[in-house]
C-alpha cells in the first residue's frame, strides 16, 4: 500500500488539489492529513478518496468542521489517529502537544508516526518508530508531500509547485 501524507494546508485548497495529484501519479492508496487543514474546501479535495484527518492547532470551530467533513465521507480523528494499514501500526497527530508526541515516543509500539505543525519535513528514527513530517503546503520553501510505500519503506518527499 502507498500512503499520501499531507499537512499543514491552512485554508490553501489549491495547494491541497496540487499535493493530491502529485501523490496520486505517485501512487497514493491512502491520504493521510496530518493536521492545519483550515476549512471545508481543503475538506472537499479528501472526498471520495481514503483518507484520515486529524485537527491541528489552526483548526478552528472545530465542531462545525467535523460534521462538515462526516457529511463528505473524511474522516476525523482527534487528537490522534491510530490506524493499520497493510499490518503497519500508524499514529497521526499534528505536532503541538509535546506530551502526546513523547507518550507516542515512549510507548514505542507504532510502526510510523506521522505529524506536521513544524513546517519542516523529518525522517528519523525513535526506537523501532519511523517518525515522518511530510512538511507543508503553507509558509513553506518549497512545498512538499510526502508518500510511502508500506511494502518497501521507500519514503518520497514531492516538492508542490502552486
Amino acid at each position: 500500500m502507498i500512503l499520501g501524507i499531507l499537512s499543514d494546508t491552512h485554508h490553501r485548497a489549491d495547494a491541497m488539489r496540487a499535493g493530491i495529484t502529485a501523490l496520486q501519479a505517485a501512487g497514493a492508496e491512502f491520504f493521510i492529513h496530518c493536521g492545519d487543514v483550515g476549512d471545508e474546501s481543503v475538506i472537499d479535495q479528501l472526498a471520495g478518496l481514503p483518507n484520515a484527518i486529524v485537527w491541528g492547532n489552526n483548526d478552528f470551530d472545530r465542531s462545525r468542521l467535523a460534521d462538515y467533513a462526516a457529511s463528505v465521507g473524511v474522516n476525523v480523528h482527534h487528537p490522534a489517529a491510530r490506524i493499520t494499514l497493510a499490518g503497519k501500526a500508524i499514529v497521526v497527530t499534528h505536532g503541538d502537544d509535546s506530551r502526546l508526541l513523547r507518550s507516542i515516543l515512549l510507548d514505542n509500539t507504532a510502526d510510523y508516526l506521522f505529524f506536521g505543525h513544524t513546517h519542516q519535513t523529518l525522517d528519523e528514527r525513535h526506537g523501532r518508530i519511523r517518525v515522518i513530517n511530510p512538511g507543508a503546503l503553507f509558509r513553506a520553501s518549497p512545498k512538499t508531500v510526502a508518500v510511502l510505500n508500506l511494502q518497501t519503506n521507500q519514503l518520497q518527499f514531492l516538492e508542490i509547485t502552486v
